[in-house]
């Protein structure tokens, strides 16, 4: 869970802690492959590293993080094309999310493009992880069904918009300015966090409590 979190951080901090964390990743994974067979005589319960599908039954733990991870994905997804698509598309001003009130694009502003856009972000990355296990995990049959990790992703990036929208309307300033002076009129929020720590919360947020959703919803 510890590494969850510091993989977060890491990802959304700069480009080079990321660079650090694939370097890490990369090389840890290669090694642990490495003389597998030599591995297995010298300890009984060496497991080597592979694709897993996702099944609480069988799988509880490992379920729970890959669901954490996705839907930190999926929200950073969802939020980026909300942002993106719904400025261009949108034929209606956006609403202020907490008062619904029109507003100018600021933060918390969100529109109905917006926010379809944002599940269909979240979607996107959901069906990159089903059609991967499609490919890459023999025992799939054998698994509980993996076609709801799409909609997982979807509602984790609408959810993730929407939580991003509501902690921008507290906890942000307008992006139309960023900073309060003697000629600006505060729209909403306050000055507690910058755009960056609101994706970070916005995302953490999901990884955290999405996947007990999903746990008490998931066919078996």
């Amino acid at each position: 869970f510890a590494a969850l979190l510091v993989g977060f951080v890491l990802t959304m901090a700069n480009l080079s802690f990321f660079s650090t964390l694939l370097a890490f990743f990369f090389t840890s994974s290669r090694l642990t492959r490495w003389g597998a067979e030599k591995k297995r005589k010298i300890d009984a319960e060496y497991k080597e590293p592979g694709e897993i599908p996702i099944d609480f039954g069988k799988q509880y733990s490992a379920s729970w993080m890959c669901l954490s991870l996705l839907g930190a994905l999926a929200c950073s997804a969802g939020d980026t094309w909300a942002s993106e698509v719904g400025p261009v598309l949108s034929q209606s001003q956006p609403r202020l999310i907490t008062t619904w009130k029109e507003v100018p694009a600021t933060n918390g502003g969100v529109t109905p493009v917006g926010l379809a856009a944002s599940f269909l972000g979240g979607a996107t990355v959901g069906v990159a992880y089903f059609a991967t296990q499609l490919l890459a995990v023999g025992d799939l049959p054998l698994a509980d069904p993996q076609w709801p990790v799409v909609l997982y992703g979807g509602v984790a990036g609408l959810l993730g918009s929407m939580l991003d929208s509501l902690l921008g309307a507290h906890m942000q300033y307008s992006k139309v300015v960023s900073y309060e002076s003697a000629t600006t009129r505060r729209i909403c929020g306050k000055p507690v966090m910058d755009n960056n720590a609101v994706n970070l919360f916005s995302s953490v947020l999901v990884a955290l409590f999405l996947p007990g959703l999903a746990w008490g919803l998931w066919p078996r």
